[in-house]
């Protein structure tokens, strides 16, 4: 039986914290990526110059990839404005763009296609959302009226670009040893059979999993503290950047991991 996992302990902080080594690999790419943004545009854009400065003294012939791992709306005050961020990266070509889905980003695609079913969305977050794009929040949430009258003017505020950027989001990247995802995955379920619901919401019976899966798997979703967790079989990335003003990005090559943090 393989040896139970244990966890890298990481104090929260400003700049490159920490590196570790590991037995793990990318097949020879630079790797990059960042927990849950949560509409902190001002972070997103210092994570970012960060990553870029870092790789260009390490990547060589490569192109860098660059996997975010959802997340990006909702809850903070700048949804809009992240979304351009991810739309511009992937035009701009000095990182490549691999953009997972989120759990908020599927809600927020479920609103854009029926306000009434998908109205709970409003309620964890996506009343920031609305009002990032100028747009006024229902005042009542059962309003079907309401609900429509929003869609509708959201729809006619959001760049055609940012609808683009949602519809492309991926469910799942695997590169080398590692398997990037929003959630998590279903422990016993190998990673071709996994469903959308656990990669998007899983929470207990992958966190609390300490044998190592498939691949190492690098996630965001969940959060206790301003610390990513970094155990053997998977790694946590996700701070709570709306609240913590702590946003955690990770580089990744072969045979070591490092990094990055915000100040908070």
């Amino acid at each position: 039986m393989s040896a139970p996992a244990h966890r890298v302990e990481i104090a929260p902080g400003g700049g490159w914290l920490h590196s570790h080594k590991t037995p793990a690999g990318v097949a020879g790419e630079l790797v990059y990526a960042i927990g849950d943004v949560h509409g902190r545009y001002d972070l997103l854009t210092e994570v970012l110059a960060s990553i870029v400065a870092d790789a260009l003294g390490r990547q060589g012939e490569r192109t860098p990839i660059l996997v975010t791992c959802g997340d990006y709306v909702d809850r903070g005050p700048a949804s809009a404005s992240v979304l351009t961020a991810l739309d511009w990266i992937r035009r701009d070509g000095r990182l490549r763009l691999r953009a997972l889905k989120g759990n908020h980003e599927a809600a927020f695609l479920s609103f854009l296609s029926d306000p009434r079913g998908g109205a709970a969305w409003l309620g964890f977050g996506g009343d920031a959302t609305l009002l990032s794009y100028g747009v006024r929040p229902p005042a009542d949430f059962q309003d079907a009226a309401e609900l429509v009258r929003a869609r509708d003017d959201l729809l006619g505020l959001m760049p055609a670009a940012h609808l683009r950027v949602l519809q492309e989001l991926e469910m799942m990247v695997v590169l080398g040893d590692y398997a990037f995802v929003h959630a998590g995955i279903r422990p016993g379920v190998p990673l071709a059979r996994q469903k959308a619901e656990d990669l998007l919401w899983i929470r207990g019976p992958f966190l609390d999993r300490t044998e190592p899966f498939e691949k190492r798997i690098v996630h965001g979703h969940s959060w206790m503290e301003a610390a990513p967790e970094i155990y053997d079989n998977r790694i946590g990335l996700d701070t709570g950047a709306y609240q913590t003003g702590v946003l955690t990005a990770v580089r990744i090559e072969d045979g070591e991991v490092a990094l990055f943090q915000t100040g908070g």
